[in-house]
């Protein structure tokens, strides 16, 4: 008897450490839509002329399509141990997303992360989404979408500083770092704190590549704030060799409040060359509006404008709006219509990787279906 309750407690045990053991999801989406634009470009060059009319298939009619594995382990005491490995992929052709470097592809181009969470907050480190992308997409009503968005606007900051759009590493912030270490604190009556930290890695040059910032947001009674300071060195110089140059600087304040299914936000940003400010120095503010008339449908609406600090005569303004309705629990149908009024050198795009010609203005629409699984 002794020996049978023996190992009934053995394997019950080993049960409550394989309940404990950590769980893996598979997870993603596919993004796929119909976009006509009146005018085009074959790249965000500063020579780049206008092509005409375009009308395809493009991934991304609210966010680009992506697929992931994530996995937690509870470790006791309340502290989790987390990993993610996350990439986009291109549902009209199948490829695979940029990472930093042009001429070259990555399976795992937006997350690659091990981290900790507890009672103190959260640790990741790896490639992966720096936080002013979250705080920016937290106050803007359109949330940062692929079409018309605070990201498109920010984007048109650095396409017009000299991104060629063929990489992540842009001159401008960030939508990705790597080798980045993330600390997010808890919230505190619904305030909280995110710091990074990227180190570069280059012998005999400790700020060589290095990649800072810092975002503080408030989330509470509807109404979500934030403010982002990012700083980083040597950015988009991956021809030269790193010097620890202090060359791309990033403000951001936003604000977006939301009262019976209305939301209204607006920001402001600076991005530059804090080493040259001559080269780069662009001013970006938004606004939006938007309706959620039931838990299926929302309209939304964004005004975004940039403006050359050292030549008035670049500026662009841009005019999105939005409706969506989602089928289920995983599907979304989306249109979107959009106008875009480039002056002088500006190049800012209605749509994610839809080039437009230097001080070309354009209309462009789409619709698209979007599934999570």
């Amino acid at each position: 008897m002794k020996l049978r309750w023996s190992g009934v407690v053995v394997l019950a045990a080993f049960a409550g450490a394989a309940h404990a053991q950590s769980s893996v999801t598979l997870y993603g989406a596919i993004d796929s839509g119909l976009i006509y634009q009146r005018t085009s470009a074959s790249s965000f060059g500063p020579t780049a002329r206008n092509n005409g009319h375009v009308f395809g298939v493009k991934d991304g009619s609210l966010y680009g399509s992506f697929w992931g594995i994530k996995g937690t382990e509870d470790i006791g005491g309340g502290y989790k141990v987390n990993f993610r490995l996350q990439g986009v992929f291109n549902s009209s052709n199948g490829k695979v997303g940029l990472p930093d470097t042009t001429g070259t592809t990555a399976v795992f181009n937006q997350q690659t992360t091990v981290g900790i969470a507890g009672p103190f907050g959260t640790f990741d480190a790896g490639r992966q989404y720096t936080p002013m992308i979250y705080a920016m997409a937290d106050t803007d009503v359109r949330a940062a979408q692929y079409f018309g968005s605070i990201l498109g606007a920010w984007l048109g900051v650095n396409q017009v500083a000299g991104w060629p759009g063929t990489n992540t590493n842009v001159p401008i912030g960030a939508l990705y770092d790597s080798n980045a270490l993330v600390y997010q604190t808890p919230k505190f009556y619904g305030a909280s704190v995110a710091l990074e930290y990227a180190p570069g890695g280059v012998p005999g040059q400790i700020q060589g590549g290095t990649r800072e910032s810092a975002v503080l947001k408030y989330s509470n009674y509807g109404l979500n704030l934030s403010a982002v300071y990012y700083n980083a060195h040597d950015t988009n110089l991956a021809a030269a060799a790193p010097t620890g140059l202090d060359n791309n600087r990033f403000y951001y304040f936003g604000a977006k409040y939301t009262f019976r299914g209305i939301s209204v936000s607006a920001s402001y940003g600076i991005g530059k060359n804090p080493s040259n400010t001559s080269l780069a120095d662009y001013e970006m503010i938004s606004g939006g509006l938007g309706y959620q008339f039931n838990p299926f449908f929302r309209i939304t609406s964004g005004f975004y404008y940039l403006k050359d600090r050292n030549n008035s005569a670049n500026h662009s303004s841009e005019y999105a709006v939005g409706a969506e309705y989602s089928l289920s629990k995983s599907t979304i149908v989306s249109a979107q219509l959009g106008y875009v009024a480039n002056r002088g050198t500006m190049n800012q795009t209605i749509m994610y990787g839809q080039p437009v010609a230097p001080g070309v203005s354009t209309t462009a629409a789409m619709i698209g279906l979007r599934h999570h699984f």
